[in-house]
């Protein structure tokens, strides 16, 4: 005998949209052909990427919230969410749908700093540097000290994403990327992995490790990790050796 009482099987992991409208490639996580197993999607209305960045993400908790349970509803075991400065409004989303929630990328920064020899450090590369606060890593539960790199500077990376460009040059993002990866080793020699907090800075993930020679870590990376925990990998209990 089966006990149901979900709606949606296999779909474990929730991910609570922001409002957008610009093109998402193979890597971001608003596309779901980036990942190898199911998900479900929700748009909170209203969470602009500019509002949520530069703005306060406190002030739309209850459509997270709202958006967040009827992903529950739908049979979500866990939520995430596609922006790390929402790392903010965790303990309130968390509380509110009583299943785990991993709402930044920015939590995995301490459990980095944990893989690294004495006198290395975690460095987190953002897409606004000047909007990432003290408030935002303490609510991740990494230090306030963080090396931090943004991609304000650079040529469509912050611009295209924050101010919802309905065409994106991601070649040009692609420099962006690669170039904060290069001021992040220049500058904090004694960095040695990166963790990058914006869910749209995945398909880079592969050039900053390539241009830096350190173990990148993403959005990605956390939500692979996260989803292998609700839903582990079953293995038959038998030795498949063909000798026997």
């Amino acid at each position: 005998m089966q006990q149901g009482g979900k709606t949606v099987y296999g779909a474990t992991v929730g991910i609570l949209m922001l409002e957008t409208q610009f093109p998402r490639i193979y890597g971001d996580m608003g596309n779901a052909m980036t990942w190898d197993f199911p998900v479900q999607y929700r748009v909170v209305p209203g969470a602009t990427p500019d509002k949520v960045v530069r703005n306060s993400p406190t002030e739309l908790i209850d459509n997270f919230i709202e958006a967040g349970r009827d992903l529950v509803r739908s049979g979500c075991d866990g939520i995430t969410t596609n922006c790390g400065f929402l790392a903010l409004i965790q303990d309130d989303i968390k509380q509110a749908l009583g299943v785990p929630v991993a709402t930044s990328s920015l939590m995995q920064v301490p459990m980095v700093q944990n893989l690294l020899p004495a006198g290395k450090r975690c460095g987190v590369i953002t897409i606004s540097k000047t909007s990432l606060t003290d408030d935002h890593m303490i609510a991740a539960g990494a230090p306030v000290d963080t090396p931090i790199v943004g991609t304000e500077g650079g040529r469509k990376l912050t611009t295209s994403i924050l101010g919802d460009k309905l065409e994106i040059d991601f070649e040009s993002c692609r420099l962006d990327m690669i170039d904060a990866g290069l001021e992040m080793v220049q500058s904090h020699p004694d960095v040695g992995a990166i963790v990058l907090e914006c869910t749209n800075m995945v398909p880079y993930a592969r050039d900053i490790r390539k241009v830096t020679g350190l173990p990148v870590f993403s959005i990605y990376s956390f939500i692979k990790w996260f989803q292998s925990g609700i839903m582990p990998r079953g293995f038959p209990l038998e030795l498949d050796d063909p000798r026997w």
